[in-house]
């Protein structure tokens, strides 16, 4: 997995991005952050869950939170890379090396 943070700007000047600490985003105003996921620990299956918005089934599972945080990071940049690539769909005129 490639180590990248993506910060994009409405219109309205609002910035969004999946919150990571690699970029101090405090430095250039208030921070709104809000929860994508929920990582449970299910002490009757004795592991983590990671639910997914509101929903109650479980999408990922493992007896270590650390490798729900890390499918966690994954599944959300791969769902914000997916949101980039649908906007910038075929044929759209983006700048920038085409190979």
């Amino acid at each position: 997995m490639t180590a990248h943070a993506v910060l994009t700007f409405t219109t309205d000047g609002n910035g969004h991005a999946l919150y990571t600490e690699r970029i101090d985003l405090s430095v250039i105003g208030r921070l709104k952050v809000e929860r994508a996921t929920r990582i449970e620990y299910d002490g009757n299956a004795q592991h983590w869950r990671v639910y997914v918005g509101r929903g109650r089934k479980a999408l990922f599972h493992s007896p270590r939170r650390a490798d729900c945080l890390a499918w966690e990071q994954a599944y959300l940049e791969n769902r914000e890379d997916r949101k980039h690539e649908l906007s910038h769909g075929a044929g759209a005129d983006t700048a920038g090396p085409r190979g």
